[in-house]
C-alpha cells in the first residue's frame, strides 16, 4: 500500500512538472536538461559503473574517452525527457520542427510495396520516441510494440502522449495476432529490441565481438506475416534538432522457420545497430546491462 501511495504522490509531482517546463522554452529547457544530465552522472553511481564497463568492455583502448562518451549518454536521455515535456504542449503539425532531417523514406516504401506490411526496428538510440511520431507526421499508418506500465497513471499517461501524435501501442505481452494482424492490414508495426530481457524469446548473437542475448520477436513475426524489417535510427543532431534514417530493408519474406534462420537475421540486424553504435557512441543506451544473461 504504501508503494502505491508513493506512486500517487510521485504521479502528481511528475505532472506538475511538466506543466511548469511547458512555460520554459525548448532551448532552456534542453540547456537545463544537459546541465541535470552531467549532475545525475555524478550522482547516480550504479548506473554511471554499469555504462563505463561496457563500454569498457567494447573500447578498451581510451577509458578517459569512455567516461566522456558515457557522461554524454546521460546528457542526452536528460534532454530527451526535457522534449517528451514540451511534446505535451507541441502542435503535431511542428513536430517538423523538431525532425528536421529524414532519410531512407524510400526503404520503407519498397518494403511496404509488397502489402504485406513491414516491420520499422527502432533502438534505444538518440530520441528514440520521436520516430513513431514522425512516421505518422509522414503519413504511414500502423502501430507500435510498448511496454506496459504496471501503474495505471503512468500508463495511461504515456500513452495519451504518444496518441496525441496518432501512436497506438499494442502491449508487448498481447497476443501475437493483434501484432501480425497491423502487418496483414499493409501497415507499419514498430518494434524495439536491442536489449537483454530474459523475460521473452531469445537467441544469442555477435554483438561487440560477445554474445549477446536478443529477441527474436522482430525476425518471428516478419517470418510470419512474410515481410521485412526496416532498421531505423533517430540521431540527434548539434543543434539538438533531429535526423531520421531508414536502413534497407532485411528480407525476412522468403525465411524458412527454424531457429538458425531465426538467428541469422537477428544478428543481420544486430549487425546493423552496431555499426551504428561504433559511429555515434554517445547516442546510445550503455547504461543498461546489454550482455547480462549468459549463454550456457
Amino acid at each position: 500500500m504504501k508503494i502505491k501511495t508513493r506512486r500517487y504522490y510521485i504521479y502528481c509531482l511528475v505532472r506538475i512538472a511538466f506543466f511548469l517546463l511547458n512555460l520554459i522554452p525548448l532551448k532552456i529547457s534542453l540547456a537545463a536538461a544537459g546541465f541535470l544530465g552531467k549532475r545525475a552522472f555524478r550522482l547516480l553511481r550504479k548506473y554511471r559503473e554499469i555504462a563505463v564497463a561496457n563500454l569498457d568492455a567494447v573500447f578498451s583502448s581510451d577509458h578517459d574517452s569512455n567516461v566522456r562518451i558515457a557522461e554524454c549518454v546521460f546528457e542526452n536521455l536528460a534532454k530527451n525527457g526535457a522534449e517528451w515535456i514540451k511534446l505535451a504542449s507541441l502542435d503535431p503539425e511542428r513536430l517538423g520542427e523538431v525532425v528536421t532531417e529524414f532519410e531512407g523514406g524510400q526503404h520503407l516504401d519498397e518494403a511496404l510495396s509488397g502489402g504485406k506490411g513491414a516491420i520499422v526496428l527502432g533502438f534505444h538510440f538518440g530520441n528514440w520516441e520521436l520516430l513513431g511520431m514522425y512516421l505518422r507526421h509522414r503519413g504511414y499508418e500502423g502501430d507500435a510494440i510498448v511496454r506496459r506500465i504496471y501503474f495505471h497513471k503512468y500508463d495511461k499517461f504515456v500513452a495519451d502522449m504518444r496518441h496525441r501524435f496518432g501512436v497506438n501501442g499494442i502491449y508487448r505481452d498481447d497476443s501475437p495476432k493483434k501484432m501480425l494482424r497491423v502487418l496483414r492490414n499493409g501497415e507499419v508495426l514498430g518494434v524495439l529490441a536491442d536489449q537483454d530481457v530474459d523475460s521473452v524469446d531469445g537467441v544469442f548473437v555477435d554483438f561487440f565481438g560477445r554474445p549477446a542475448y536478443t529477441p527474436t520477436a522482430p525476425v518471428k513475426l516478419a517470418m510470419a506475416a512474410k515481410t521485412k524489417i526496416v532498421p531505423a535510427f533517430v540521431i540527434r543532431k548539434p543543434d539538438n534538432t533531429h535526423k531520421i534514417i531508414l536502413e534497407r530493408p532485411i528480407d525476412v519474406s522468403a525465411a524458412k522457420s527454424g531457429e538458425e534462420e531465426v538467428k541469422r537475421y537477428t544478428g543481420e540486424w544486430t549487425g546493423v545497430l552496431e555499426r551504428y553504435v561504433r559511429e555515434y557512441p554517445e547516442q546510445w543506451v550503455w547504461l543498461h546491462r546489454r550482455w547480462k544473461t549468459r549463454n550456457q
